[in-house]
Parts: C-alpha cells; structure tokens; sequence
C-alpha cells in the first residue's frame, strides 16, 4: 500500500487522541467523553523537529490551513480531513528535511557516527542514528523489529545510490510521513483492571500542552521507567518543564496565536492612499509585538493574566514606532517600550495587532473590535448580521454624520440590528481615539470622538476604561480557563467538563492568575489523561508504579 493510501487510511479509522477528566481535592466524576484524533499543526511539526535538528535547517512555512472549531485551531485538528493535496505538502517537507540533516555543512553535528566508506552501507551507523531519531519522532522507543526494517531500506537505498547519506536521508524522509509521526497518537493499557493511556501518550499530551512539540528524551525516559505514572514523578517533569522558559514560551506562543485568531494576519491589508504608514513590514511586526507582549507578561514576568489588558509594556521596532508616534531608532532590532503613565494606550487592545486587524481597510470598526472582544476574549457568541441588512448608512453614510458613533446610531436605528449592536458597540466606540491603522486621534472628520461605552455593569469615559473593566470582569478569566482546557484536550468542552472547568479555574485564581498556574493545574489533573471506559485498550496490561 502507498504512504498516501496508509495516511488516507489511518485518518479515516481516526487514531484516537484520548480525553481526560480531573481528580483532585474535591474530585470531579469521572465523565464519558469520546476520543478525538488530532492532526499535527504547523507549529508543531516545527517546534518538533527544531528540537531534534535545531534552528538552523529551513523548515516549512506553511501547510493547508486546518478548520477552527468552537473558537480553536487545536479543536478543528481533531476534526481535520486529510487531503491528497495537504499529505504532498508533508511529503515535500519531508524530503527538504531529511536531505538538509544529510548536507555535509549539517551532518558533522547531527549524526552521532560517520559510515566506513560514505559511498557504501553501514548498518551500524544507520541504526544508531535511525533509533535515536525514531524514538523523539514516534513518542516511544523503536521496536527492533522496525528498527531492522529502517536499517534495511537505508542499506538497499545507499546500495543502490552508491551514497550511505543519500540512503540514510530516503529512509528518515519515510519516517517524517509516518501516521504515528503526523498524528498525535493515544493508545491506551489497563492500569489495575482500568483503562489509562500509555505513559508514552501521557508524555505526548503533556509536552504537546506545554511546548506545543514532542516529548524530549527527558520526559520520553520518565515515560519508559515508570515515573510519570507517579504523582511525583509526573510532579517533576511538569515542573521541569515549565522552568524551561524558552519552550514554555513557544507553548504560550502557539495558544494564544489561536485563541487571538491569528490567521486573520494572512488577510490584513490597509489602503496605502489612507495609511501609507502601514506597510507589509508593519502587519508583520504587529502579529509578533502582540506576541512578545503576552510571553513577557505571563512567561518571563509570570504575572497576573488580567494585567495584560492594562500594561504599558511592551516592545516596538521602527516600523511600528511610525504607527505609534515613538521614535525607536533601532534598526532591525526589537527593543523593550513602556507607555507613559500618561499615554491612551495600555494592553494588548491597544496595539496595531487588535487595532488594525478588527478594522476595515480604509476605516475603524467599532462593531468588528467590540465582537471580537466579546467572543474572543469574553468567549460569548455574537449572531452574525441577518440576511439582507441594509448597510447604506455606514458604507455610503451621510455626510451630516462626520463620526462612527453617529454613522452606527443611524445603522442601528433598525430594530433588526439594534440587539447585536448593543452588546458590541459600547464597547468598540471605546476604541475610536485610534484609527483603522492603530494610530491614535482625536477628531474624526473634524468633529471630537465620544468615547464613551459600557461593557456590561461597567461603565467608562475612555479606553483605559475599557481595558480596566475588561480586566475586572469575571468572563476574562472564565474564558481562558475554558480555551486552555479545550486546547488541552484537542476537542469541545461538553457539559461533563464543568466540574473539572470550575476546578482549573479555581487553582488559576489560588495562583494570583498566573497562566503557568493554569498550565500546571492542568497538567497535574487526572482528567488530562483520563480514557473512557468505553473505548479499547491497546497493548498489554501493566501494574502502575508505586
């Protein structure tokens, strides 16, 4: 059977990424939760293979995009179908990748041993590499049987290529299309006559979790001795990892750049005549200032998630101080920037990343920044518009009406559009002191901004207003709770999921808010690694460790 026709198969039979519940001081039930699979996502499949290879190979840049599900990339991975077209884009990388670790420039440092004669076979060299590699790739050690299969197809590959690397890179190619590589796996063992997974898998979920890639040999090893079904044990290797504040960082990246809707980056264009200071370079720094901001915050500083909609710090480069009217003079250079005590912005709703995106091209949308916060940041649905909306007063408005307020006043004087626009628009007219491009102002058309609003019991005069309700309002961390654990366990949370939700979010406040609290809530959690007793166990039976 063809690689295509084995991964065709395998996402078809839908390899099970298994559920969990949690059982802690006041135990939630254990609850019936169907498995999911999950897909590997860009990021990844590149944290991954920069753990094992290291930053310096060209890795790919993009796959097919993956449907978001309930709010989450990380949930659609479970649901994502597979086509001929996205397994040749994983073929492609594959190939790009495996004959970069096999340039001479790069194999000295990432082969542990050099063949006899390169023009030949080694089976001794191959096989040391090829377990090595294996077993960081699939999650768990390589069985000799496959072992021996690798060892010869790379042998016959290098007979027949006259070149040992050239066998060797066919072979690793191979591996990196594996089902057991580009799905996350969960297979199951019976643990004292219960269904539990396999530490392997334990060790996949968590390190997915915590530095969104594949377990390091570290973890893989607590995995294989017994240790991280111990409560010590996996106590340990949770705190180990989130001390390694680089990889935690890259973990942080990769929820929050689904959670904010990052993708919405791939579309942001600006009209040159209106904002010619928005160039490309400037869509490209806003997407990682917001990012930066939010690791500093709540992985380097480790401090209180509500503050990250009220800080005045964070880092600008000189294509973004045009935007912001800060003169940064570092060329090329990221430096660290805090707003004055004075200044109208603070947080992350102040930069160009959530200004400029929830914006039109040529003009501000206080109704896209209002929704967006509700659902993205509050997680409460906003109905789309109802068909046949006559929009006229805010596409081709009168020319009396000289602001956004005045112009969305005539627009929802309509009682078919009044009930979204009530719970949106007090809260994006807050925002209108800053354009469709981020940059702040007054006046519109002449006439002085009415920022104003209200954002449920809460009322303001202003944006810091704003930030400081949404920073108070209990939703903000109601919803975080709810997506961090809906990005843990690869799926939609289902009404079982309320104890456990309720739990993680009451160990998120015990921490002073702390997402590495949160994180590490949930990672110790019996519900993250819980199986359904429904589903089937694989593997053989196995006492837990004491």
């Amino acid at each position: 059977m063809s690689k295509m026709k084995v991964w065709a198969a395998v996402a078809a039979a839908g390899i099970l990424a298994v559920t969990a519940v949690a059982k802690q001081p006041a135990e939630p039930a254990l609850a019936k939760i169907e498995p999911t699979s999950r897909l590997i996502t860009q990021a990844q499949y590149v944290n991954t293979l920069q753990s094992i290879f290291g930053a310096g190979l060209t890795y790919p840049s993009k796959f097919a995009p993956i449907a978001r599900v309930d709010g989450l990339v990380a949930v659609g991975a479970g649901n994502a179908t597979i086509t001929e077209g996205a397994f040749r884009q994983f073929e492609a990388a594959a190939r790009s990748v495996a004959d970069q670790v096999v340039e001479p420039r790069n194999r000295t440092f990432l082969l542990p041993c050099k063949p006899s004669v390169d023009t030949q076979p080694d089976d001794a060299c191959a096989g040391k590499f090829l377990n090595h590699v294996g077993s960081l790739l699939f999650r768990r050690p390589i069985k000799q049987r496959e072992l021996s299969t690798y060892v010869l197809q790379a042998h016959s590959s290098a007979e027949r290529l006259k070149s040992f690397y050239s066998g060797l890179s066919i072979v690793l190619a191979g591996m990196l299309q594996e089902p057991e590589f580009l799905y996350l796996t969960q297979p199951s063992v019976v643990v004292n006559g219960q269904p539990q997974l396999s530490p392997y898998a334990k060790a996949s979920r968590l390190s997915v979790l915590l530095w969104d890639s594949y377990p390091d040999e570290e973890l893989l090893a607590a995995a294989g001795n017994g240790k991280l079904n111990t409560k010590k044990g996996l106590e340990q290797q949770v705190d180990r990892m989130l001390a390694n504040t680089d990889r935690v960082g890259e973990g942080v990246r990769s929820f929050f750049e689904d959670m904010l809707v990052f993708e919405n980056f791939e579309t942001l264009v600006k009209d040159g005549t209106i904002y010619p200071a928005f160039t490309p370079k400037v869509t490209e720094d806003a997407r990682e200032q917001v990012l930066r901001t939010i690791v500093a915050h709540v992985v380097n500083e480790d401090a209180d998630y509500r503050d990250l909609f009220t800080t005045r710090k964070t880092f600008l480069t000189n294509d973004l101080g045009a935007i912001y009217g800060v003169a940064v003079n570092r060329p090329d250079r990221w430096v660290p920037y805090e707003f004055p005590a004075d200044s109208p912005r603070a947080g992350i709703l102040s930069e160009i990343g959530f200004l400029a995106v929830y914006s039109h091209p040529g003009r501000s949308s206080p109704t896209r920044r209002g929704k967006a916060i509700r659902e993205v940041l509050l997680c409460q649905k906003v109905p789309n518009p109802p068909p046949n909306v006559d929009f006229s007063a805010l596409e081709n408005p009168d020319p009396s009406l000289k602001t956004a307020r005045e112009r969305l006043s005539a627009h929802s004087s309509n009682p078919v559009c009044a009930g979204c626009h009530k719970i949106t628009d007090p809260i994006g007219l807050a925002l209108e002191n800053f354009d469709g491009s981020g940059m702040y102002r007054t006046t519109e058309s002449g006439t002085p901004i009415n920022t104003t609003g209200g954002l449920d019991k809460a009322s303001f005069t202003d944006f810091r207003g704003l930030a400081t309700a949404l920073r108070d309002n209990p939703r903000t961390v109601t919803c975080l709770t709810e997506r961090l654990s809906s990005y843990a366990l690869g799926r939609s949370l289902k009404p079982d999921d309320n104890n456990w939700v309720a739990y993680a979010q009451d160990k998120f406040a015990a921490s002073g808010y702390r997402v590495k609290g949160l994180l590490r809530a949930i990672a110790m959690s019996d519900e993250f690694y819980a199986v359904p007793k429904s589903q089937p166990t694989k593997g053989e039976s196995e006492t837990a460790a004491k």
